[in-house]
């Protein structure tokens, strides 16, 4: 079952823009968290941005400044605007809220991934 949608992803020249977009399903009734990882080849998974459900933002140096994260917590919804685009941007994206269920403690849920290509 998947609890999350995500959308957006490409491949796009270094300086362009991507907007990836994550929409939770019904069964996560409460939210705590919503944010973005990305893992690039033969690199561990690591933090991109994320927001509180009362708003307050983290956003990793690496991508402050080009990097924009928003939520919209009655739509269940956690976009990333990427602009400025670089090739090590390069990776798949994960969306991924911090939240619970019908039933059963806060827990973390993830996205499929979505791949974000940037290449000349």
């Amino acid at each position: 079952q998947e609890h999350l949608v995500e959308s957006g992803g490409g491949l796009v020249q270094p300086g362009e823009s991507l907007r990836l977009s994550c929409e939770a399903s019904k069964t996560i009734v409460s939210i705590a968290a919503m944010g973005w990882y990305r893992q690039a080849p033969g690199k561990q998974r690591e933090f991109v941005a994320a927001s509180t459900a009362g708003g307050f933002i983290n956003t990793a140096d690496s991508v402050k400044g080009r990097f924009t994260l928003s939520i919209d917590i009655a739509k269940k919804r956690v976009d990333l605007q990427m602009n400025s685009l670089e090739p090590e941007d390069t990776a798949v994206y994960y969306c991924n809220i911090k939240g619970r269920g019908t039933t059963g403690p806060l827990r973390d849920y993830w996205g499929q991934g979505t791949q974000v290509t940037v290449s000349s």
